[in-house]
């Protein structure tokens, strides 16, 4: 702030009829306070503008037309300049004020030279950076300067953005008594931190109506999902069923379905098919979690549909779907675990055949003990020419059956222990003793592995569960 002198006192005061001769002088310091005053209370109301400005403008770019204009007056300054630092390495003068009988395009000019020649020579320096190398800071500086004229009292400051230098803020003055004292500084960097505020806000609102978008995709992709899940499980003759898909993400990469074996069987009955005619029963996992195994979930189950229709054995239906998918898959870098059977209630016949996913658990009754389906063959995508084998089994009254993914073995707890499929095994040995009802043993499956990770944990992959029973006598 510009320090205005006392006024001289006379050597031979005159008479002012008896009053002190130190009158003028008291009344001199009186105005110099009150104009320090209206000062004060000028620049206090400038920066109160600005800030209610910051708290207001939704629009950055009407903030910032404003900052030249105030860095200028808090100063009393004759005219400013914003430059920001643009990702492709450019230096660009964003606003640009300048007060009567200064010309603003010979400003312009001045800063538009001294910036072509920043960029020209430091030019790819930052890579793909919003800010510049510390050299072709000092340099612009030095141009800005050069290009205004010696004539000019120019002083600059940073914008910083998360302690990155984003812009510059020039504040000049032509007036050759004019002295940039430290709290014209002060001043000057007070309205260049509000400028970085601003454009902080500004670039996270972006970021967070990025979020809102991506998160509005993802309920939407989930909601999709969910609704090519099997919303219920079907009426087959003779079993009872009962399934569940519990995602890590909103998006899983976790598949089962339930898939009536001819058209004709949809045709009967709008629930989906035919009590007696034949079911597929399918389970399968995409690698990986998200959004990208959601969309891969979502194509294999599409062509998988398509494939069942050709009534082919189940080994063929995988072997075809692995040669329509080994592209696509290739390409992504993901693979498919998939395990497909079919259910024949007049016979009670189940024949499968397995693409390296986890083999079901079949608790048989009559012997009270526990075998596990499988059969060789490699993940849907990993091979085209690799081959699958079919197997079949025949189901008794009271036989369990249960398909599930990894979720449920690779589930571990605080410890970093697997519930594995030991664990698995001996909590549906237990369940099969002591419930006679398939969604009363997914419950109680879902809860140990809840317990063994521990309550109020969430496990970090998807875990789906099916459970066929045949129907005791």
């Amino acid at each position: 702030m510009t320090a205005v002198p006392l006024p001289r006192q006379p050597s031979q005061p005159p008479d002012r009829g008896g009053a002190s001769s130190e009158v003028t002088p008291v009344f001199a310091l009186k105005e110099l306070v009150a104009r320090l005053n209206r000062e004060q209370h000028k620049i206090q109301d400038l920066l109160s503008s600005l800030g209610f400005a910051l708290r207001s403008f939704n629009n950055l770019n009407q903030f910032l037309e404003l900052i030249p204009l105030m860095a200028s007056r808090v100063t009393d300054c004759d005219g400013g300049a914003l430059l920001l630092f643009k990702p492709n390495g450019q230096v660009r003068l964003e606003r640009l004020h300048c007060q009567d009988g200064l010309r603003s395009q010979d400003v312009r000019k001045a800063i538009d030279l001294a910036t072509r020649q920043i960029t020209a020579k430091f030019a790819g320096d930052s890579g793909s950076s919003v800010t510049l190398p510390p050299p072709a800071i000092a340099a612009l500086d030095h141009q800005v300067s050069h290009f205004l004229g010696a004539d000019i009292r120019l002083f600059g400051t940073a914008i910083l953005v998360k302690n990155a230098e984003r812009g510059r803020l020039y504040v000049f003055s032509r007036d050759p008594q004019y002295t940039w004292t430290e709290t014209r500084q002060k001043l000057v960097r007070l309205v260049a931190d509000q400028t970085a505020v601003a454009i902080e806000n500004d670039e996270l609102t972006v970021e967070l109506r990025k979020k809102e978008r991506l998160d509005r995709e993802l309920e939407i992709g989930a909601e999709i999902q969910l609704r090519l899940l099997p919303r219920q499980c079907p009426a087959i003759h003779g079993v009872e069923l009962a399934a569940r898909c519990q995602t890590a993400s909103r998006v899983g990469g976790d598949y089962y379905d339930f898939i009536p074996a001819s058209y004709d069987q949809i045709r009967h009955k709008k629930d989906g098919g035919s009590e007696m005619g034949r079911w597929s029963v399918a389970i399968g996992d995409v690698m990986g979690k998200g959004v990208p195994a959601g969309l891969i979930m979502t194509m294999t189950r599409g062509m998988l549909r398509a494939e069942v229709l050709n009534a082919h054995s189940p080994a063929r239906i995988l072997q075809h779907l692995n040669r329509v998918m080994y592209a696509d898959l290739e390409n992504s870098n993901r693979f498919v675990t998939l395990f497909y059977s079919e259910y024949d209630p007049k016979t009670c016949i189940l024949s499968y055949s397995n693409a390296a996913h986890n083999p079901p658990l079949l608790w048989q009754a009559a012997t009270k003990t526990i075998k596990r389906l499988d059969t060789l063959g490699m993940l849907i995508g990993l091979d085209a020419d690799t081959h699958y084998q079919d197997a079949q089994i025949q189901l008794h009254p009271g036989d369990i059956l249960i398909y599930y993914t990894d979720g449920f073995t690779d589930a571990a707890n605080q410890n970093g222990e697997r519930f594995d499929e030991e664990n698995l095994t001996q909590a549906f040995r237990w369940a099969s003793q002591h419930f006679n009802d398939p969604q009363a043993i997914l419950d109680y499956l879902f809860e140990r592995v809840q317990t063994f990770i521990g309550v109020g944990n969430r496990n970090s992959d998807d875990m789906t569960l099916i459970v066929m029973q045949i129907k005791p006598v």
